[in-house]
């Protein structure tokens, strides 16, 4: 269960990144253009939303039921390994900062009045958002 549960992770983090940079790429897009943000611009960042929350929740699974995650709570000095600590410290807690800031973004943009203020606050809150979890990734075990 594990295994699958991890590789569902790896995998779906490539569909959550890919709709985030199509999200923020439009939202520049909207903002250079000036163009009207139409149902299209809405979906497609509410599916940016959706993935990401997603993600968040296989995380959140993996981590608990992780034996690293286990090993890591019980050993003494575990935050002087670097690899352990940004496996289990710095990226779910970055990546957490990161989905709820692309939260304030989709909610932002709700309440926004103009069409170049709904482009803008999700091309501010979801590119932090990006940029965070692209900062956070533990890359050595993706490749």
């Amino acid at each position: 269960m594990y295994n699958f549960i991890q590789k569902f992770h790896s995998g779906w983090a490539y569909l959550a990144l890919l709709l985030l940079v199509v999200t923020v790429l439009n939202s520049f897009i909207g903002i250079t253009s000036k163009k009207e943000f139409t149902s299209k611009d809405r979906k497609i960042a509410l599916f940016g939303l959706i993935f990401t929350h997603i993600q968040l929740l296989v995380g959140l699974i993996l981590y608990f039921v992780s034996a690293v995650g286990m090993k890591a709570f019980s050993t003494e000095g575990a935050m002087k390994i670097p690899e352990l600590r940004l496996t289990m410290l710095e990226h779910p807690l970055i990546n957490i900062i990161a989905i709820v800031l692309i939260t304030i973004g989709w909610s932002k943009h709700k309440k926004a009045s103009t069409n170049q203020a709904k482009f803008k606050s999700i091309a501010i809150f979801y590119g932090l958002g990006l940029v965070l979890i692209l900062a956070r990734i533990p890359w050595h075990l993706w490749f």
